[in-house]
């Protein structure tokens, strides 16, 4: 085990007890597709918090969560890069999540996304995590790493994967068939990586054959420019007005790919065969596509990383068509308690205070982690009139390094997942939150 493994603070149990956030909810549709949450009618639900744990050293990043453990990624500071790669905590006891272990401590890298997957192949039997890993410097190392994580407390790096141009930005790992496969994102490959500026460079997305995690191969990729013929930046100068692959998500079995392409909205791709992926469609490109998560019958939930930005809900059933059914908003009462709770500062750009990150959807419950104005539950029963739930806000916490909220403390939820009863949630600045939802 790494050091200081017995020595994470953890709240105390007043704060943990206290912590009891009510919703201020009850939707009021607006106009066609707009879904605007109301907040002068009674709770439909309330969130109980149930643990906490702010690690050591500078910024946690993702969260993802898998049989029991808390799989907390990090990021880099604003001039430090101290590799603090990826903590995982156990949840037997969701009231003091205890640290088992850490790692993917790659020297000059950060390490912001994590997937954790039970993988079955004539290759390989057990858990396998894979680790999206970034360079601090043009000089340093990325790509992504995969490690056996079948015991938690004892991960084992079973390969490290070399990425030009800019590494690993966001990763799936999934098992499809027989075969396991990551599929990853490298932000703006295409354009960064090309000879000339008119002839594309390697493709944004990538993906990887890792049925034997020991030697991972690549059996495919695809990018926009190359097979639309679609140019990634006006100015290669101005790297967030232009197409570029930020995430990627797929459906369960593996054959369908789900590209947040920015300024293209989500691409979707069939992946059936690795080797050769087929366009099949995308959605309107009105906000820069950031994030992506699939529902029940074709629902498909589109994040957007803009000052303002909103949670956009599609029926991507026909995926050469996908069909926007609504937009999910917070009311101007319910930002201003954001704000009230420290604002984030523009960052590389981005005025992300009232920007949602990602989401995640469980049955007819979409979650979002919407930075400044925290954790985001809503009811998508009917997908065409998302409700709000609840809003929890964790308590603004003191920024590290100066790289979110310079002269205040902030409130920056970053991830959010699920683990049976419980949501997960990681605030850039106050680390691992564990709540209920109670309904």
């Amino acid at each position: 085990m790494p050091p200081n493994v017995s020595t994470v603070p953890s709240s105390p149990p007043s704060v943990r007890l206290t912590l009891l956030v009510a919703a201020l909810v009850a939707p009021l549709v607006l106009g066609v597709g707009i879904a605007l949450a109301h907040d002068t009618q009674a709770p439909a639900a309330r969130w109980e918090v149930i643990g906490h744990v702010r690690p050591p050293g500078d910024y946690s990043a993702d969260v993802e969560a898998f049989k029991g453990v808390a799989y907390l990624s990090s990021h880099r500071g604003r001039e430090s890069c101290k590799a603090e790669g990826v903590r995982a905590y156990s949840l037997a006891n969701p009231r003091r999540p205890k640290l088992l272990s850490a790692f993917g401590h790659i020297p000059g890298t950060w390490t912001e996304k994590t997937i954790v997957r039970s993988i079955h192949t004539s290759a390989y039997a057990g858990d396998l995590a894979a680790v999206s890993v970034q360079g601090c410097q043009l000089a340093d190392w990325r790509g992504f790493a995969l490690f056996d994580v079948s015991r938690p407390s004892r991960p084992v790096e079973l390969a490290q994967v070399h990425l030009d141009p800019r590494g690993s930005h966001e990763i799936w790992l999934t098992q499809a068939g027989g075969r396991a496969l990551v599929f990853t994102a490298s932000l703006r490959s295409e354009a960064l990586d090309s000879p000339d500026g008119t002839t594309p460079g390697r493709p944004d997305f990538r993906i990887w054959d890792v049925s034997d995690p020991r030697n991972p191969v690549q059996v495919g990729s695809w990018g926009a420019w190359k097979e639309l013929g679609l140019r990634p930046f006006p100015d290669i100068r101005k790297p967030l007005d232009g197409n570029l692959t930020h995430s990627v998500v797929t459906n369960a079995a593996g054959t369908r790919a789900y590209l947040s392409y920015w300024d293209l909205g989500t691409v979707i791709l069939d992946v059936s065969d690795p080797a050769r992926p087929v366009y099949l469609g995308r959605t309107e490109a009105t906000q820069n596509a950031h994030s992506a998560w699939l529902g029940r019958n074709g629902l498909l939930v589109e994040t957007h990383e803009l000052g303002g930005g909103t949670p956009t809900l599609y029926d991507a059933s026909d995926p050469a068509s996908p069909r926007r059914l609504a937009e999910f908003r917070l009311t101007s009462r319910l930002l201003s308690a954001g704000h009230r709770n420290g604002g984030m500062s523009v960052v590389n750009g981005l005025s992300l205070t009232d920007s949602v990150h990602d989401p995640k959807v469980v049955g007819t419950t979409a979650y979002f982690s919407w930075y400044s104005q925290g954790v985001v539950a809503a009811d998508v029963a009917d997908p065409a009139k998302p409700e709000l739930l609840a809003r929890f806000l964790p308590p603004a916490a003191r920024d590290r390094e100066s790289l979110l909220c310079p002269d205040h403390p902030c409130t920056a939820v970053w991830g959010v997942d699920t683990s049976g009863p419980y949501v997960l949630a990681s605030d850039l600045n106050s680390g691992l939150w564990v709540l209920r939802l109670r309904r």
